[in-house]
């Protein structure tokens, strides 16, 4: 365990806090367990390591273990953990849980044994704790990280700080221009975030940002996912298969027998490769309002997960109408339910009504509709009954 200690202190000692995602300030940081779950590369590890130099702790009394490191392949987690809190250790900081097998069960065991140790843990957005064999959902209070929203794009490479806008003060608020300097240009910045802006990595591989991207895609797949129950990891260059199909087509109302000829895949292995996409936030699925998300239920529109792997995956540069409608649902879809409407694009909350599209853009859509907008991407500011989609973009 002193190697892990040691590379507790250096991963600790190194990491910045200069920037920190705005879901730092909403996790209930005293709670005795934690989980953060989110797609890979979307900054969970950094994130835990800024709080732990925060707390400003000894190694030995908090400590970060990965437990995709070598030595839990010989090691149990849970008799660590007693060797931790036997040697004065108060919080334990657990990363990529899921690739541990039995990780559930022994963090409960660590849990219900050790009252005086905090364990906060992530792992990938796939995990499901309700799934697992030991309950731990009546224990954990989970949280989920998102990439990074227009507005932290703005803080963390143009030290831009804005205050976050939630739906009902960007909805409500006669005057939004005046929370904002008469020099603040939204649009300068906004066909870079659209590209290259929602995973922090582009920080560290600004040259190879879009390749790096495509392999993030190939891991997530070859790798995460065979944790998943029902997905056949040899079955890993079909997932593959599916994905570039469904990035040339988005947003598409999917046919499965036309995607069951496309991959040679069974109808019914498309529909839980749909599903599995989703929980891997490569994809996302668009299901009629009141209908649900279960794994039968056919959903009435697929769209990438976000708009940097659109531009990473499409072989030729994406309709500008399918960028506009994925950032609207990438980056409402983290904080809200959102819907497909019959008579516009989106329902969201199962009340507000959004038609996307750019300045010409008409009110046809949500004529008769008391909750309804239209959302412009080449808008600068709200004028009337439209908004800018930029202004989405600062929801976190």
């Amino acid at each position: 365990m002193e190697e892990l200690l040691e590379v507790s202190e250096r991963l600790i000692s190194q990491t910045a806090r200069s920037f920190k995602r705005s879901l730092y300030d909403t996790i209930l940081w005293d709670e005795r367990l934690i989980g953060i779950k989110g797609a890979r590369g979307v900054g969970k590890t950094t994130l835990l390591l800024q709080w732990l130099r925060e707390r400003g702790l000894p190694t030995r009394e908090a400590a970060y273990f990965s437990l995709d490191e070598l030595y839990f392949t010989t090691h149990r987690l849970v008799d660590t953990a007693r060797a931790f809190s036997q040697q004065g250790g108060k919080v334990l900081v657990l990363d990529e849980v899921h690739k541990y097998p039995g990780w559930a069960r022994e963090i409960k065991n660590i849990y219900d044994r050790y009252a005086d140790l905090q364990i906060v843990f992530t792992g990938s957005s796939i995990i499901d704790i309700s799934r697992q064999e030991a309950d731990l959902s009546r224990r954990v209070r989970m949280y989920e990280l998102p990439g990074l929203s227009y507005r932290e794009y703005l803080a963390l490479y143009h030290q831009q700080q804005w205050p976050i806008l939630s739906l009902s003060e960007l909805l409500t608020t006669d005057n939004l221009r005046d929370r904002f300097p008469e020099d603040f240009k939204p649009l300068a910045h906004w066909k870079d975030y659209l590209v290259q802006g929602y995973y922090p990595f582009y920080r560290e591989y600004p040259h190879s940002y879009q390749e790096r991207l495509r392999q993030l895609v190939r891991t997530i797949v070859e790798y995460d996912m065979a944790e998943l129950k029902g997905f056949d990891i040899r079955h890993a260059k079909k997932m593959l298969q599916l994905l570039y199909v469904i990035a040339q087509l988005v947003p598409f109302k999917p046919n499965i027998n036309s995607l069951s000829d496309k991959t040679k895949l069974h109808r019914t292995t498309i529909s839980n490769y749909l599903h599995f996409l989703h929980d891997a936030r490569l994809t996302h699925l668009l299901f009629a309002t009141g209908s649900g998300v279960a794994t039968l239920q056919k959903p009435e529109k697929v769209y990438l997960n976000n708009t940097n792997l659109l531009y990473a995956l499409s072989e030729a540069p994406p309709e500008i109408f399918t960028v506009r409608e994925v950032f609207f649902n990438n980056q409402l879809s983290a904080m809200h339910l959102v819907e497909h409407s019959v008579q516009t694009d989106f329902v969201v909350d199962q009340k507000y009504h959004f038609e996307i599209g750019g300045r010409k853009k008409g009110q046809k859509q949500i004529k008769g509709l008391a909750e309804a907008w239209v959302v412009k991407d080449d808008l600068e500011y709200p004028v009337g009954r439209s908004l800018p989609l930029w202004l989405f973009g600062f929801l976190y």
